[in-house]
């Protein structure tokens, strides 16, 4: 049987909102039997080399990745009222050229796109698909949003979209939350 690996985990370097340091995470990995685990703070990678160090010392896989902020149109837009509402997508490395990519991404996200947080957008995502694999966020993917408004036409439009840019390599994330109003 295959052990659980958790792909989407935030430590203290998604500033605000997280509280985990990496030791605490790796720790908990460990204790868990996980053979992997991946860090994925939101629109940064402040923590990677830490991660990725202390990750090779534990005998843990680490598995570098980041949640970004997507810009509803595009991140030169930053309308008040409109851009600043923005969708999450968990981007995670397969591989070097991976890697690379999300040093571009969180640069360009934070250089060209930065509108209360560092965002990207679907051109960027395009231009730096390769080495990733893409998995929609289950809170605030703009595919749940579309799923949350009953609008089943723009959901399939979506999940196409992600599907023929990242192929075999775009997932759909589901979460068990029991203190969050439904999610379970």
């Amino acid at each position: 049987m295959a052990r659980f690996i958790h792909l989407h985990t935030h430590s203290h370097y998604s500033l605000l909102a997280a509280l985990p340091k990496i030791p605490d995470l790796i720790e908990a990995a460990i204790a868990d039997g996980a053979p992997a685990l991946a860090l994925t703070d939101n629109g940064n990678m402040y923590g990677a080399i830490e991660f990725y160090k202390d990750c090779k010392k534990a005998g843990i896989k680490p598995i570098l990745g980041v949640d970004f902020y997507v810009a509803p149109r595009t991140r030169a837009d930053k309308q008040s009222g409109i851009d600043s509402r923005r969708t999450r997508l968990i981007l995670l490395a397969k591989n070097y050229q991976g890697y690379k990519n999300l040093i571009q991404l969180v640069t360009k996200g934070y250089l060209e796109g930065f509108y209360y947080k560092p965002r990207i957008d679907r051109e960027l995502i395009e231009r730096y698909k390769d080495g990733l694999v893409a998995i929609s966020s289950a809170f605030n993917g703009d595919l749940t949003l579309a799923l949350q408004g009953n609008d089943i036409a723009k959901a399939v439009d979506i999940a196409k979209w992600y599907k023929g840019v990242f192929g075999p390599d775009y997932y759909l994330e589901t979460t068990h939350h029991p203190d969050v109003d439904g999610s379970s």
